[in-house]
């Protein structure tokens, strides 16, 4: 059975799942895969020049843009995500543009639609909004003066005077290109991640385009000896716990898609609050407890016998799950998933090193250090993709009410 994880990273970029969850959302097939991005990443990081795996960075941009040749016609379009609709929808003038959108969006669009056929763009190209003119700032961070943009979550600060600083001054809009995509037709195409995208375009001063593709510019970004025993230990005990788990107990889950859900959904829950997982037996505890409640809370809701029985039946299913796996291999399953994380986190911070572009938070306090938005790892043929993010520093940061956000003037 082809799981919904594989369609959409081979099909179209439009959602990638992050690394842990490829085991909830594929299985056993899923761990099998999770595992063997993480031994990939840290060979990678090791030095081993047959690498196997390809990285990006994953910028705070927003928002997403496609950009390219329409294959129906041959003329010029930029869009958003609506380029993959049943009756895809591309903007070729600014009245396009005005028909759909408005404000700050409406005017990206059509400074996009401006100033990209000057890259001679062949087929289809995707990328993130990072600037246009009016959101570059100047600003002071513990007495260093920065240029700034900051578009999503993330702030991104170059030094005031530095080259980069000025080429960026000199632009009219920013962009980072991640995606590739190739087929005769919108509903056919397939998507490629980890291309060098800018080689093939043509430069021009008013655009600041940059690849995606991660690059350790210092040539020092490796794991010493203690780490990648460390790391090691860590995937060897996480192969162990992975061999003696019953394959049911991860497939139930792949294949329930409401109880898949369900997990998910309380995952993030724990994240947005900033809780790891911590104790594996007392997190399952809180989990059955969370869905049945979920469920109890929705029939409680309902004024019909008939759409009672309707989630009473939606509890039943998902809750079987749960009498009717030993509730040993459930904990395996979130220690094995745990560790997975761990294994993440140490390859996330050892490639944030490489960065070359400060990126801060910004808070009513001030500005605060923060790692990059995340990496993304490719496989070799570059058509399955999953997100490397440190989900309790980002992810809690996307969501919190305490950190000023691009949008918010």
């Amino acid at each position: 059975m082809l799981r919904f994880y594989h369609f959409l990273n081979e099909e179209k970029n439009v959602h990638m799942e992050h690394l842990e969850d490829v085991m909830l959302n594929n299985g056993v097939e899923g761990v099998r895969q999770s595992i063997d991005y993480l031994r990939a990443l840290r060979d990678m990081l090791v030095g081993n020049t047959a690498k196997s795996i390809n990285v990006s960075i994953k910028w705070d941009g927003a928002p997403s843009v496609f950009s390219g040749i329409d294959p129906r016609d041959g003329k010029f379009f930029v869009a958003k995500k609506g380029i993959f609709n049943r009756y895809p929808k591309v903007y070729k003038t600014p009245a396009d543009i005005d028909v759909d959108t408005s404000g700050n969006l409406n005017a990206k669009l059509k400074l996009a639609l401006e100033e990209f056929p000057k890259l001679g763009i062949t087929g289809v190209i995707q990328g993130d909004f990072l600037y246009s003119r009016e959101d570059i700032s100047e600003v002071d961070i513990d007495g260093a003066s920065y240029i700034t943009f900051h578009p999503n979550t993330i702030v991104y600060a170059i030094p005031k005077g530095s080259n980069l600083a000025k080429e960026i001054l000199a632009s009219r809009i920013g962009v980072v290109w991640h995606t590739r995509y190739r087929g005769e037709t919108f509903e056919t195409m397939s998507a490629t991640f980890g291309e060098e995208i800018t080689s093939n375009l043509q430069k021009t001063k008013t655009i600041w385009s940059v690849d995606a593709v991660y690059k350790d510019v210092s040539g020092s970004v490796n794991f010493n000896a203690k780490e990648t025993k460390e790391i090691t230990a860590i995937l060897s005990n996480a192969s162990k716990i992975f061999s003696g788990l019953k394959h049911e107990a991860l497939n139930d889950i792949s294949y329930n898609n409401e109880l898949l859900i369900r997990i998910k959904t309380f995952i993030n829950s724990k994240v947005r609050a900033g809780q790891p997982i911590g104790n594996t037996a007392v997190f399952v505890n809180d989990l059955i407890k969370y869905i049945h409640d979920y469920y109890q809370n929705e029939i409680d809701k309902k004024v019909t016998d008939k759409s009672k029985a309707v989630w009473e039946a939606k509890r039943s299913e998902s809750m079987k799950y749960f009498s009717n796996t030993p509730k040993i291999d459930i904990v395996k399953i979130f220690d094995l998933y745990d560790l997975i994380v761990e294994a993440k986190l140490m390859i996330v911070r050892k490639l944030d090193k490489a960065k070359t572009i400060g990126t801060f938070l910004k808070t009513v306090d001030g500005y605060k250090v923060t790692e990059q938005e995340g990496f993304v790892a490719i496989d070799h043929v570059g058509k399955n993709a999953v997100k490397l993010v440190d989900r309790l520093q980002f992810s809690r940061a996307n969501f919190s009410t305490d950190i000023i956000k691009g949008w918010t003037k």
